[in-house]
């Protein structure tokens, strides 16, 4: 009986395991990256221009790595998690300011039937619903993709802290969501909270999303709340200024792995002071009283072989600087994007590519925060730039 009493405790403690599930993922791409006309000292706005060869972390994907779990409660619910770190596989350093968690981490709960409700640091739906659309992001270009300065947050530079986010489940192929991400100010509810809201539709090879992202931001430096919803000590930020508001929409079309996209957004930030340039917003310093960007997106990956795919991607982006102040001027940029790249998948895990992009920019009125600038790279010292990215990505 004793024999039987241990051995019914093992299956029960085995069935409860069963139920459970913690996951260790991620992925790790580096490569050499040629630059024209990269500034010599990035952070100047008069540094001369040369060229470049580097080893650089992440040129389609931030490289990451993170745990993911759930536990079953009955009745189609279930917990689950997410934790998920960004590095640098050049220098071993960690990505998002340091943050060890910085790309993301919430918990929450499923349900089969209603949809999932999330609390924590979390992705934006124009990341959920519009980038699965575009090259960028979770696109198949992905970083070197990026729109300029990621002014639509397509390449998920951004993320939200303190945010409650549900995500509805599929209904006939549609599903919405929306969150909203606290200030934690005692007293200023609105200082630096955010919200963000979209759907998506899907039949057949057609796809649909649109969404909308608001962070509410003073724009009186002396009141910043850095540790609100829009983190301005990560390094994550987009722009730096008072109020943003970013909205868009993409489709596409899939015909067998191949797809053709389209997708349009439009940004504006209030009382700007500062732009995504080279990863920091102090090297694209602005002022005035609005900067506003709209980009027009056509993209297309063709699988030659189930191992083999070309894609391409073309982004023209407008801008209008209005209200300039403190020695810069009003402008009306517009950028001219091409991307292109091959793809080879030694296995499902573990694929090399080559990625090109060309970038000019027209209209910026001498002002440096406009001249070419690719990613996170250093900056061009004019108004062109050719980056070629050959690397490799292995994911686990």
């Amino acid at each position: 009986m004793r024999y039987l009493a241990a051995g019914s405790a093992m299956l029960v403690a085995g069935a409860a395991h069963a139920q459970s599930s913690v996951t260790l993922f991620g992925l790790i791409d580096t490569g050499v990256v040629y630059q024209n006309n990269a500034r010599v000292t990035p952070s100047s706005a008069t540094s001369p221009g040369g060229s470049s060869f580097s080893l650089q972390s992440g040129n389609v994907f931030t490289s990451r790595w993170g745990l993911r779990g759930s536990e079953d409660l009955g009745g189609g619910l279930s917990a689950i998690f997410w934790l998920e770190n960004g590095f640098n596989v050049a220098n071993g350093t960690l990505k998002n300011g340091g943050d060890l968690f910085g790309r993301q981490a919430w918990v929450g709960l499923h349900s089969n039937q209603y949809g999932t409700l999330t609390l924590g640091r979390q992705y934006d739906f124009l990341v959920d619903f519009v980038a699965p659309l575009s090259a960028t992001g979770s696109g198949f270009g992905g970083n070197l993709a990026t729109h300029v300065y990621d002014n639509d947050n397509l390449n998920n530079d951004l993320r939200l802290n303190n945010s409650v986010k549900f995500s509805s489940a599929t209904y006939g192929g549609f599903k919405a969501g929306a969150m909203y991400a606290f200030s934690n100010e005692a007293d200023n509810f609105a200082n630096n909270g955010a919200y963000s809201f979209g759907a998506s539709y899907a039949y057949g090879p057609f796809s649909f999303g649109a969404a909308y992202l608001q962070i509410n931001r003073t724009a009186n430096p002396t009141l910043a709340n850095a540790s609100g919803a829009a983190s301005t000590s990560d390094g994550d930020a987009l722009t730096t200024g008072g109020r943003q508001q970013i909205y868009g929409a993409g489709a596409q079309y899939k015909f067998g792995k191949s797809s053709v996209g389209l997708v349009w957004t439009h940004s504006v930030t209030d009382n700007i002071t500062g732009l995504l340039q080279d990863g920091s917003t102090s090297v694209g310093a602005l002022a005035g009283t609005s900067m506003k960007f709209d980009n027009f997106e056509v993209n297309g990956r063709y699988f030659l072989k189930p191992d083999l795919s070309l894609g391409a991607s073309y982004t023209y982006t407008t801008g209008q600087f209005s209200g300039a102040s403190k020695g810069f001027t009003s402008a009306s940029p517009h950028w001219n994007q091409v991307m292109a790249q091959v793809d080879y998948l030694f296995s499902p895990r573990t694929d090399v590519y080559v990625e090109g992009v060309y970038q000019r920019v027209g209209g910026g009125n001498g002002n440096a925060a406009f001249d070419a600038s690719v990613y996170t790279l250093a900056p061009s010292a004019g108004n062109e730039q050719v980056v070629v990215a050959v690397g490799m990505k292995h994911r686990f």
